[in-house]
């Protein structure tokens, strides 16, 4: 026997072109999770009302305007407080540079609505600074200016204090991938470190700042419980009137869709301005960049600037709440106060598991199947993150109540047994809306792990003869432990803090830290909302943390 005969070549390993059969699952996985959104749609194009005459004749034009302005003022200070900072702790050295870099992601903690009553608390007119000032001059309320705080502006900046993150995160990685010979070449040239910034890096890093731009801009058109507590009418307070103000289902998804339809242009258009151009260096080999040392005023300069927003977006309204806490506290003893936590911990967790479950199924669904139809459905289930959350709400309570009361009636009709509110009258439906506000988070992040695994391992596990599902498990889910871990404590958090969703969707008599909150503060008892509302800032520690311990790896 020839040596050929007794060791035969092994037999070229085709391309997969086409995944498994289970990755088609991943269609009425995302179709499923999109329910919601379809049934605004589909209550939406229904014949007008009077409501919506009365609102398209009267308050819409406010809301649009609000709307407007206040994302133009939260996307201005999200990209210049973003892209600075991440500058100057990316090309700069000063003092305290090493904890300002990690110190600048703690407000991603904060969320808007619980810094918005911090802020009151402190700044309106029966408030410390006020009552202070006007100890200090003898002058009475009236006789002396002193900027409004419930005001437009002023939840642009609770909203801005809290979301530059997004655009510092973003920008921080975008300056550290930059061509440094280009930035070199440049300051051999006699351009100056400010120049550079302005005329190299900057226009480099669009496609991040851009990037966080929108994420912070759509936090700012879901959020409800900033801009309720400042009385400015946006869109999202209107949906929220049109359907328990109004009783008008159909007003409330007409507005739904138009924020929907803002969201989609506002993507596109950024899209569209892009081009063609690239921003991405022309070669693989990059020398680290070594930040200029800078002394005197230019070091205390950097230092306050990047200090400032740490202060502002989470020292101040922490040791706010924290002072609130030690003097007055919530009313209810412990007990009593126990179940709010308890539930918020319950909630987030379910949530937390179900997206992370859901994405990751979707996601290596698209890796193992490249066809367009399956990437689709991930974008197509990655919408909801861009509706707020009292809109995912109304939508996840129409086809819920829809299947109730179907099987009630055949129940009904053929045992003569009630079955009453099964989905939508328990956690299930509020869990639900979780998972369809949040699915996009968990996508995104466990998508940028798997994009970091080589394709090589999972072809020499398939060439050693093991199945798909198997090498999945065995090759590719170990080394993407820590985007699934990253992805569970987004949800978790985001969760948490979720407002609208849960005041619409709880079942009775079930109530959160963020619905404690939100109650309290209603009734102007801000003092008392301040335990709830701590412990709201220290789940978000939470992925802060975890981020902090990857920019330490990286």
């Amino acid at each position: 026997m020839s040596e050929a005969e007794a060791f035969p070549a092994p037999r070229p390993v085709a391309p997969v072109r086409r995944g498994p059969g289970w990755t088609w699952l991943a269609l009425p996985a995302a179709l499923l999770v999109t329910a919601p959104l379809a049934a605004v749609l589909v209550t939406a194009v229904r014949p007008a009302g009077a409501v919506w005459h009365h609102i398209l004749t009267t308050t819409l034009s406010e809301m649009l305007a609000n709307s407007a302005l206040l994302a133009l003022l939260v996307g201005l200070m999200v990209a210049s407080a973003g892209a600075l900072t991440a500058w100057l702790v990316t090309a700069c050295r000063f003092p305290g540079r090493g904890l300002l870099e990690v110190a600048l992601l703690l407000p991603m903690a904060m969320p808007a609505y619980v810094c918005g009553y911090a802020y009151t608390w402190l700044l309106d007119v029966a408030g410390p600074v006020q009552a202070a000032l006007r100890d200090v001059t003898g002058l009475r309320w009236g006789q002396y200016w002193f900027p409004e705080i419930r005001s437009l502006p002023g939840a642009a900046l609770m909203l801005g204090m809290v979301l530059y993150p997004y655009a510092y995160l973003l920008c921080r990685a975008a300056f550290q991938q930059q061509s440094v010979a280009l930035i070199e070449a440049s300051r051999t040239l006699g351009h100056s470190l400010p120049r550079c910034f302005l005329r190299l890096a900057l226009p480099l890093a669009r496609p991040a700042i851009v990037g966080g731009v929108a994420l912070a801009l759509m936090e700012t058109l879901a959020d409800f419980g900033t801009v309720q507590h400042f009385a400015v009418r946006t869109f999202t307070t209107g949906i929220y009137e049109a359907w328990f103000g109004l009783g008008d289902r159909g007003a409330a998804s007409q507005l739904a869709a138009c924020l929907m339809g803002l969201v989609a242009l506002l993507l596109l258009l950024e899209q569209l301005s892009r081009g063609g151009r690239r921003f991405h260096p022309t070669t693989g080999r990059q020398p680290p960049l070594h930040p200029v040392p800078l002394h005197g005023w230019k070091a205390a300069l950097a230092a306050l600037a990047c200090a400032l927003p740490v202060c502002l977006g989470f020292l101040v309204p922490a040791g706010t709440l924290f002072a609130l806490m030690l003097q007055v506290g919530d009313p209810l003893e412990t007990e009593r106060f126990l179940p709010f936590a308890r539930n918020s911990l319950v909630l987030a967790g379910l949530a937390a598991a179900a997206a992370v479950l859901i994405a990751a199924f979707l996601a290596w669904a698209a890796r193992l199947d490249p066809r367009p139809a399956l990437r689709a459905a991930n974008r197509l289930a990655g919408l909801g993150y861009a509706i707020p959350g009292s809109v995912i709400a109304v939508g996840t309570l129409v086809p819920l109540g829809l299947f109730d009361n179907a099987l009630d009636g055949w129940m009904r009709a053929r045992f003569g047994i009630s079955t009453g509110l099964l989905l939508s009258g328990g956690l299930a439906a509020l869990v639900f809306a979780y998972l369809v506000r949040f699915l996009a988070i968990a996508l995104s992040a466990i998508e940028s792990g798997l994009a970091r695994l080589r394709p090589s391992l999972f072809a020499a596990a398939r060439v050693l003869g093991a199945r798909p599902a198997a090498a999945i498990r065995r090759v590719e889910l170990p080394l993407a432990r820590g985007s699934l871990l990253t992805a569970f404590l987004l949800v978790f958090v985001d969760t948490m803090k979720e407002l609208p969703a849960t005041l619409i969707v709880r079942p009775f008599d079930f109530d959160t830290l963020a619905v404690r909150v939100h109650s309290l503060a209603a009734d102007e008892r801000l003092a008392e909302a301040s335990t709830a509302a701590l412990l709201i800032v220290l789940a978000g520690l939470l992925p802060v943390l975890a981020l902090t311990r990857a920019m330490r790896r990286g």
